[in-house]
Protein backbone atom coordinates (compact mmCIF):
# COMPACT_ATOMS: atom_id res chain seq x y z
CA UNK A 1 0.00 0.00 0.00
CA UNK A 2 1.49 3.53 -0.96
CA UNK A 3 2.08 6.13 1.81
CA UNK A 4 -1.00 8.16 0.45
CA UNK A 5 -3.26 4.73 0.83
CA UNK A 6 -1.48 4.37 4.69
CA UNK A 7 -3.03 7.86 5.37
CA UNK A 8 -5.91 7.38 3.93
CA UNK A 9 -6.82 4.54 6.09
CA UNK A 10 -5.39 5.87 9.00
CA UNK A 11 -7.62 8.71 8.71
CA UNK A 12 -10.54 6.52 8.04
CA UNK A 13 -9.96 4.58 11.08
CA UNK A 14 -9.43 8.06 13.36
CA UNK A 15 -12.92 9.36 12.20
CA UNK A 16 -14.70 6.29 12.52
CA UNK A 17 -13.58 6.45 16.73
CA UNK A 18 -14.61 9.86 16.49
CA UNK A 19 -18.35 8.28 16.19
CA UNK A 20 -17.53 6.24 18.93
CA UNK A 21 -17.17 9.05 21.40
CA UNK A 22 -20.42 10.19 23.68
CA UNK A 23 -21.52 13.59 22.43
CA UNK A 24 -24.90 13.53 24.23
CA UNK A 25 -26.65 12.11 26.89
CA UNK A 26 -29.69 12.78 28.91
CA UNK A 27 -31.80 12.12 32.16
CA UNK A 28 -35.49 10.89 32.36
CA UNK A 29 -36.74 13.23 34.57
CA UNK A 30 -39.59 11.79 37.08
CA UNK A 31 -41.40 13.57 40.33
CA UNK A 32 -40.22 12.78 43.41
CA UNK A 33 -41.34 13.38 47.53
CA UNK A 34 -41.00 11.59 50.36
CA UNK A 35 -41.90 8.45 49.32
CA UNK A 36 -39.85 8.30 46.84
CA UNK A 37 -39.34 8.78 42.76
CA UNK A 38 -42.72 8.84 40.65
CA UNK A 39 -43.38 8.97 37.59
CA UNK A 40 -41.92 10.05 34.31
CA UNK A 41 -42.22 13.91 33.60
CA UNK A 42 -40.31 14.09 30.30
CA UNK A 43 -36.07 13.91 29.49
CA UNK A 44 -33.35 16.66 29.26
CA UNK A 45 -30.32 16.53 27.11
CA UNK A 46 -27.09 17.41 27.42
CA UNK A 47 -24.53 18.06 24.67
CA UNK A 48 -20.90 19.56 24.13
CA UNK A 49 -20.50 22.26 22.11
CA UNK A 50 -18.34 25.01 20.68
CA UNK A 51 -19.38 27.64 24.10
CA UNK A 52 -20.52 25.17 26.88
CA UNK A 53 -22.66 22.58 27.86
CA UNK A 54 -26.15 22.37 25.96
CA UNK A 55 -28.99 21.71 27.57
CA UNK A 56 -32.42 21.16 26.11
CA UNK A 57 -35.60 20.17 28.44
CA UNK A 58 -38.72 18.81 27.13
CA UNK A 59 -40.60 18.59 30.33
CA UNK A 60 -44.68 18.16 31.00
CA UNK A 61 -46.67 17.77 34.27
CA UNK A 62 -44.98 20.58 36.27
CA UNK A 63 -46.37 23.96 37.88
CA UNK A 64 -46.61 26.65 36.17
CA UNK A 65 -44.10 29.59 36.95
CA UNK A 66 -40.43 29.69 37.12
CA UNK A 67 -38.71 26.94 39.10
CA UNK A 68 -35.12 26.62 40.43
CA UNK A 69 -33.41 24.19 37.95
CA UNK A 70 -29.63 22.63 39.32
CA UNK A 71 -27.04 20.28 38.97
CA UNK A 72 -26.64 18.41 42.27
CA UNK A 73 -23.63 15.72 42.76
CA UNK A 74 -24.55 12.53 43.31
CA UNK A 75 -27.16 10.47 40.81
CA UNK A 76 -29.49 9.75 43.57
CA UNK A 77 -32.86 10.97 43.29
CA UNK A 78 -33.85 8.94 46.48
CA UNK A 79 -35.40 10.63 49.59
CA UNK A 80 -33.35 10.57 52.32
CA UNK A 81 -33.56 11.31 56.17
CA UNK A 82 -32.86 14.98 57.49
CA UNK A 83 -33.64 15.96 61.26
CA UNK A 84 -36.12 13.23 61.56
CA UNK A 85 -38.15 13.65 58.76
CA UNK A 86 -37.90 11.97 54.71
CA UNK A 87 -36.37 14.71 52.08
CA UNK A 88 -38.19 14.26 48.49
CA UNK A 89 -34.84 13.55 46.52
CA UNK A 90 -31.94 14.50 49.90
CA UNK A 91 -29.82 11.98 48.02
CA UNK A 92 -28.85 13.65 45.12
CA UNK A 93 -26.89 15.84 47.40
CA UNK A 94 -25.79 19.62 47.37
CA UNK A 95 -25.45 21.22 44.24
CA UNK A 96 -22.37 20.64 42.21
CA UNK A 97 -19.46 22.38 43.22
CA UNK A 98 -16.21 21.13 42.16
CA UNK A 99 -13.96 24.26 43.32
CA UNK A 100 -15.17 24.18 47.00
CA UNK A 101 -16.88 28.08 46.21
CA UNK A 102 -19.50 27.49 48.66
CA UNK A 103 -21.32 30.49 46.88
CA UNK A 104 -24.64 30.58 44.89
CA UNK A 105 -24.20 33.16 42.39
CA UNK A 106 -26.08 31.46 38.85
CA UNK A 107 -24.76 30.16 36.01
CA UNK A 108 -22.57 33.32 35.05
CA UNK A 109 -21.29 33.42 38.49
CA UNK A 110 -17.63 32.59 40.06
CA UNK A 111 -20.08 30.26 42.42
CA UNK A 112 -20.77 26.53 42.69
CA UNK A 113 -21.46 25.44 38.97
CA UNK A 114 -24.30 23.48 39.73
CA UNK A 115 -26.71 26.86 38.74
CA UNK A 116 -28.18 26.28 35.37
CA UNK A 117 -30.72 29.36 34.18
CA UNK A 118 -34.38 29.32 35.74
CA UNK A 119 -36.58 26.01 34.25
CA UNK A 120 -39.86 28.31 33.15
CA UNK A 121 -42.95 25.97 33.07
CA UNK A 122 -46.07 27.58 30.83
CA UNK A 123 -49.77 27.52 31.69
CA UNK A 124 -49.91 24.06 30.59
CA UNK A 125 -47.19 22.57 32.63
CA UNK A 126 -44.47 21.99 29.99
CA UNK A 127 -40.72 23.20 29.87
CA UNK A 128 -39.57 23.03 26.96
CA UNK A 129 -35.87 24.95 26.56
CA UNK A 130 -32.46 25.39 25.20
CA UNK A 131 -29.94 27.28 26.85
CA UNK A 132 -26.01 26.93 27.04
CA UNK A 133 -24.34 26.82 30.30
CA UNK A 134 -20.25 27.59 29.40
CA UNK A 135 -18.67 26.66 32.78
CA UNK A 136 -19.69 22.99 32.11
CA UNK A 137 -19.39 20.19 29.75
CA UNK A 138 -20.43 16.65 29.26
CA UNK A 139 -17.91 15.04 31.45
CA UNK A 140 -18.87 16.98 34.46
CA UNK A 141 -22.91 16.02 34.46
CA UNK A 142 -22.28 12.25 34.13
CA UNK A 143 -23.19 10.62 36.98
CA UNK A 144 -25.37 13.45 38.84
CA UNK A 145 -28.61 14.33 39.22
CA UNK A 146 -30.11 17.66 38.08
CA UNK A 147 -33.46 18.47 40.04
CA UNK A 148 -36.42 20.97 39.97
CA UNK A 149 -37.15 22.73 42.90
CA UNK A 150 -40.58 24.14 43.36
CA UNK A 151 -39.78 27.79 43.44
CA UNK A 152 -37.75 29.83 41.25
CA UNK A 153 -34.52 30.96 42.05
CA UNK A 154 -32.96 34.29 43.01
CA UNK A 155 -29.24 32.95 42.39
CA UNK A 156 -28.36 34.57 45.79
CA UNK A 157 -27.76 32.74 49.67
CA UNK A 158 -30.74 36.01 50.87
CA UNK A 159 -33.09 36.06 51.77
CA UNK A 160 -32.81 32.36 52.13
CA UNK A 161 -30.21 29.75 51.22
CA UNK A 162 -29.35 28.39 47.59
CA UNK A 163 -31.60 30.76 45.61
CA UNK A 164 -35.34 30.03 47.61
CA UNK A 165 -36.21 27.27 45.29
CA UNK A 166 -37.62 25.21 48.22
CA UNK A 167 -38.31 21.96 47.85
CA UNK A 168 -37.08 19.32 45.42
CA UNK A 169 -40.15 17.96 42.90
CA UNK A 170 -38.51 16.36 40.44
CA UNK A 171 -34.87 14.57 39.31
CA UNK A 172 -33.57 12.89 36.93
CA UNK A 173 -29.75 11.09 36.58
CA UNK A 174 -27.61 11.94 34.37
CA UNK A 175 -26.32 8.78 32.17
Amino acid sequence: MSKKGVNVAVGAALLGMVGLAVAATSATVNSVDEKGVGKALGTVTFEDGKSGLSVTTDLQGLTPGQHGFHLHENGDCSPKEKDGKMVAGLAAGGHYDPDKSGRHEGPKGKGHRGDLPPLVVDKNGNAKEHFVVSRLKLADVQGRSVVVHEGGDNFADQPKPLGGGGNRVACGVIK
